[in-house]
């Protein structure tokens, strides 16, 4: 997800995200003629005339394509005075049987195409061998028992474990195995009460943005009548008294609206346990705000509730507070104040200690402050900055045991760094290198806090470290059944087009050859002020015994370096994104990690647009394009779902000075019949109600009656999916075919596997 509000203990996603998704998609379109509408720099193609499919692909034994034919309509738009032809709106109608054939259609071209491949069933099994090991979910703390999620290997989704304490027997809570046969029901998210008598949790379908909310009772493992309906874009936030929580929610919708209508009117409720959702009560709305998002959180002690009402996903918000009197007995009913009542920049709770609360904020500071506010004289010339300004951007801030864990990105690398409350320096957790820090679970009545590392080549591991002993202790660390140590991940930087320095990491088998003959697959994001660190992803390990090198570009849009690194590559300035990734690509070319042909590009969401967006402007730098889930129609994406909240991000084509940009680079108007795409492979999913899934169905169909030449271009619609969601055995399979394509189009042999394993 997206750039999330951080309310208290709780995180609620908005935006898009930087995910990696490997999801499945179907879509094609034919052709009627529309002439060409040229707009500054950019051209409008409305296709051949009267063609369908006009250059087949081939497969892996030449035989041609066919793809299904796609009707083109006559809509025309006209935007700030230009015609703008639409030929696939009909795309936009996903419940309407044409659409529902087409997808079949799509799903048995690529899956034909696919079944060809004779390296898929060995990729298939390799990646499951690599899969297979136990993962262990980030441990939230109440009443000094442990709550966490731990996957076995291959279960469809993670199962919630309770612990009473670090060394007890680990016992299953919540098993969201058993909610659907096919694992098409997930685990939204879950949150135990401070008095770990209850957990709510919230169940999606198809892992959809819309949440059913739920209470368990813990020591019967029985679910009550609860049932908390039309939640999204919300955490869930318990009174300390555990008798009931907080949570954002829409209007109800209909059946046929429920994936694609816009969203308005969010507003946040209280539940009580034992009660129906009819007798919630309403604590906050801003009717004169409808399209604005509220949350909710309470801090630690149970003393205040904090809401943050923000325009989307802009990064900047308001803040307010209600004082809930005795903790064990809140007066839910208290007025709501504000405390940040412009929205000037972020604010965002760390937590409050003695009635003065701790905020982390841009105001005055690009790279983020913590400041002490007074919650009683809350006015702005009382506030105290507690951690200035720095030359390294604050991704994030804890308390922990009467101290500050801030978390610093420096280059893109994360530190974990102690402070008083004061403000004062008491140094750094030691981490185990070259990584990143992926969560942080803290509370200030404990010195000890749990914190998540991971690196391309190190999966996410969970440490627990003791704030005053200055301790770390690994917790049920994994063990990966690959050989790391015979590859390397480092850091580089390379000039964008304008000189700025761009750092990326590769990694690679360590005294790898450059002599431009290396599969290379480069993934990167750029947007919404998410920092892309150096992360695992399950995919490397089976790359890199592929013979591959994997690099990560950490392009402006993101929050990498603060507020003026998102700010460079946003709006009118997105194209500075799309040329901080095309010199990326020219790096590890000009350094002969790769070649053109041998070059594979990936991202998902954003990033799927970035894909789309750069493989149109230089199609000749790419072999293989992997956009997932992608934002592929700039001119109509804010009239659906939550895309409204992206406007902010990128400006809308409805407003006459962000037309002309968003014309220039988006990627469904940008196809250009005649041209020789990259051999391109589209994912998306039936239930994405984030990015909804025509925005894939228009561009492939686009795509595949423009391509000139006899690269493929296919498209897998997942069924049982969501924007980040899939069951592990679907991830699989889907990730495999994704790898399998991208080396069959790449030239790169039938691989072996299995060389790097160790017992």
């Amino acid at each position: 997800m997206a750039r999330g509000r951080r309310i208290g203990r709780t995180t609620v996603g908005l935006g898009i995200g930087a995910l990696r998704i490997v999801a499945s998609s179907v879509v094609a379109f034919g052709i009627v003629a529309f002439g060409i509408v040229a707009f500054g720099a950019v051209a409008i193609a409305a296709g051949a005339l009267g063609a369908q499919t006009p250059v087949a692909g081939v497969v892996q034994g030449g035989a041609p394509i066919a793809y299904p034919p796609a009707r083109r309509d006559s809509v025309v738009d006209t935007l700030a005075g230009v015609a703008v032809p639409a030929p696939y709106r009909w795309f936009e109608d996903l419940n309407a049987a044409e659409v529902k054939s087409w997808i079949a259609s799509e799903n048995q071209v690529t899956t034909a195409y696919l079944s060809q491949l004779p390296a898929l069933p060995a990729v298939r099994e390799r990646l499951t061998t690599l899969w297979n090991y136990p993962k262990v979910g980030l441990p939230q703390r109440e009443r000094g028992e442990l709550f966490y999620s731990r996957n076995s290997g291959l279960q469809r989704q993670a199962v919630i474990y309770r612990r009473r304490s670090v060394g007890a027997p680990a016992t299953p809570m919540l098993d969201p195995n058993t909610f659907s046969a096919d694992g098409s029901i997930s685990l939204a998210q879950w949150v135990v009460a401070p008095t770990a008598r209850y957990v709510a949790y919230a169940q999606s379908e198809g892992g959809a943005d819309w949440e059913d909310v739920r209470v368990r009772e813990i020591a019967t493992g029985k679910d009550l009548a609860d049932t908390v309906h039309w939640v999204r874009f919300s955490g869930l936030s318990w009174t300390k008294d555990g008798k009931g929580f907080f949570y954002s929610r829409f209007p109800a919708r209909s059946a046929a609206e429920k994936l694609s209508a816009s969203l308005t009117g969010q507003q946040l409720w209280y539940h009580t346990v034992g009660t129906s959702q009819a007798a919630d009560r309403l604590i906050y709305e801003r009717p004169d705000l409808p399209n604005w998002f509220i949350g909710g959180g309470v801090t630690e002690d149970g003393r205040y509730l904090f809401v943050s009402v923000s325009e989307g996903t802009a990064p900047r918000n308001r803040l307010y507070m209600a004082a809930l009197g005795d903790p064990l007995h809140p007066a839910i009913g208290s007025k709501v104040v504000p405390l940040v009542e412009t929205d000037d920049a972020i604010y965002s709770p760390i937590g409050e200690v003695g009635g003065t609360a701790y905020l982390l904020t841009t105001n005055g500071a690009p790279k983020k402050r913590v400041i002490a506010v007074d919650l009683v004289h809350p006015d702005a010339s009382q506030w105290k900055t507690v951690v200035p300004e720095g030359e390294q951007a604050i991704e994030g801030a804890d308390l922990a045991g009467g101290r500050l864990v801030l978390h610093v990105l420096q280059d893109a690398r994360s530190v974990l760094r102690i402070a008083s409350l004061a403000g004062a320096p008491l140094g750094e957790v030691a981490l185990p290198g070259l990584g990143a820090v992926v969560g942080v679970s803290a509370r200030n009545d404990t010195p000890e806090l749990l914190f998540a590392f991971t690196s391309p080549l190190y999966p996410p591991t969970i440490f627990r470290y003791n704030v005053r002993t200055q301790v770390r202790t690994p917790f049920e660390p994994p063990v990966l059944p690959f050989d790391v140590s015979k590859y390397e991940t480092k850091q580089v930087f390379y000039p964008s087009k304008d000189g700025t320095k761009i750092p990326m990491f590769i990694t690679a088998k360590k005294g790898v050859v450059l002599d431009g003959t290396n599969p290379t697959l480069l993934y990167a994001y750029g947007g919404f002020d998410i920092s892309l660190t150096p992360t695992f992803y399950a995919g490397i390990p089976l790359w890199l015994e592929m013979g591959g090198v994997y690099a990560t570009a950490n392009l402006r849009g993101g929050g990498e370096y603060g507020e003026a690194w998102h700010s460079a590559g946003m709006l009118s300035h997105k194209q500075t994104v799309f040329d901080d990734f095309i010199a990326g690509a020219e790096y590890l070319v000009r350094e002969q990690y790769t070649s053109p042909a041998k070059l594979a590009i990936e991202g998902g969401s954003n990033g799927g647009l970035l894909i789309g967006a750069v493989m149109e402007q230089r199609p000749d730098l790419f072999g293989v394009a992997l956009p997932a889930v992608g934002v592929m129609d700039m001119l109509r994406y804010d009239r659906f779902t939550g895309g409204q909240a992206w406007v902010s991000e990128y400006g809308s084509a409805r407003d006459s000075t962000a037309f002309p940009y968003l014309i220039k680079y988006s990627p469904v108007q940008n196809v250009r019949p005649g041209t020789c795409y990259p051999a391109t492979f589209v994912t998306t999913a039936d239930h994405d109600d984030r990015v909804v899934p025509s925005h894939s169905y228009k561009f492939t169909a686009a795509l595949q009656a423009a391509q000139g030449c006899a690269k493929p271009v296919l498209i897998r619609i997942e069924t049982e999916g969501s924007h980040g969601y899939l069951p592990t055995d679907k991830r699989i399979a889907n990730m495999a075919e994704m790898y399998t394509f991208t080396i069959a189009n790449l030239g790169v042999p039938s691989p072996t596997l299995g060389g790097g394993t160790h017992p």
